[in-house]
């Protein structure tokens, strides 16, 4: 192919974006019994799905460590290397870190696809890490019969400061900071039935940095905290409420959606892996209709963080996100642990 020929990077892939993860049932029976490796240093593993691992140092400092990558899930190969980029930091900053560096990983079917296209995907990347004030060091590549790119990224937290997904308290109240429903977009530009202002509007969603994580990493108040991807709002709000023997209750008319969603939901245009999340938690969950509860599947790619905040400074912690540039509003809270995860209602 030359490059005079325009390339639709999706059309070289299965999955997209976050939509690639295997489904929940399937990657638990993947990881029976690989669980319960020990190592004091070790202050966060994959015991509880969280976002990263973490590493003590000693005095005080502790390392993070993460990888993500995916299959296109735009036709831009410049906007593809700064989503997968974002994606990738962004679970750092969700267990309230600052990344140092990062290293990609590149997969290119190199008989298919120009080279020069792999070059604008680096060139997205860098310019995501640059934003994020990083170095992109290096990297490791092979010849795939899919394009796949992303990053393993390095961080630092001091130990003080680190947020779980497992550590959230009765009474707590939950935030979103960015809106869900990229999913369900980017399925309906690769089927050619996005509206272009909505598509444009996830493409900014997913460049846009979780740069604040490292700032709520430093409020008390702030008792809990995970990013929101593959396993959509609903599946990483439940892996909050079983790590911490808890559940919640949402209220669907206040979670922070794209624009026009409602099209598309009227549409029925969802990735696959939406069903297949929905399959995963639907006996963990109570309340509102299946078109709600789909939409609470979507997969995001470089998805917002879900934040879980003392009931009391709820007010406080409003206005400081107001100050970082983000308008934030309550969408539920956790309560005891009940016999569903999750019970969801919708107020308009």
């Amino acid at each position: 192919m030359s490059m005079s020929e325009p390339v639709k990077l999706t059309q070289y892939s299965h999955g997209a974006g976050c939509g690639c993860k295997i489904a929940p049932q399937v990657l638990e029976e993947i990881l029976q019994g690989q669980r319960g490796i020990t190592n004091s240093s070790l202050l966060v593993g994959n015991e509880t799905n969280d976002d990263a691992a973490v590493y003590d140092l000693g005095s005080g400092r502790a390392i993070i460590s993460t990888t993500d990558f995916f299959m296109p899930i735009v036709d831009d190969a410049f906007d593809f290397g700064r989503i997968a980029a974002a994606n990738a930091l962004s679970d750092v900053y969700a267990m309230g870190g600052n990344a140092l560096f990062a290293i990609a990983i590149l997969g290119w079917p190199v008989e298919k696809i120009p080279t020069e296209i792999a070059q604008k995907v680096i060139e997205g990347a860098r310019q995501i890490c640059g934003s994020a004030n990083i170095v992109l060091a290096g990297g490791h590549s092979i010849d795939s019969k899919e394009p796949i790119f992303g990053l393993s990224v390095t961080g630092e937290v001091l130990v003080e400061n680190i947020k779980r997904n497992n550590t959230a308290e009765k009474g707590d109240k939950l935030f979103l900071t960015k809106p869900i429903g990229v999913g369900m977009i980017t399925t309906a530009h690769k089927r050619g039935k996005a509206m272009a202002e909505d598509f444009q509007e996830a493409v900014n969603s997913m460049t846009s940095l979780n740069l604040i994580g490292y700032d709520l990493g430093k409020l008390n108040y702030v008792k809990a905290m995970t990013d929101v991807t593959g396993f959509g709002l609903l599946g990483h709000l439940i892996e909050m409420c079983e790590g911490g023997g808890l559940s919640a209750e949402i209220d669907y008319s206040r979670v922070p959606k794209l624009n026009n969603i409602g099209h598309y939901v009227s549409h029925m245009i969802y990735p696959d892996i939406t069903f297949r999340n929905w399959k995963s938690y639907e006996k963990k969950v109570d309340g509102i209709g299946s078109e709600s509860l789909l939409t609470l599947c979507d997969p995001q790619t470089s998805g917002g963080l879900l934040v879980a905040v003392e009931t009391e400074y709820e007010s406080e912690f409003i206005t400081f996100c107001k100050q970082s540039g983000y308008d934030l509003r309550c969408i539920g809270e956790f309560t005891e642990r009940r016999e569903k995860s999750v019970y969801l209602t919708k107020s308009v």
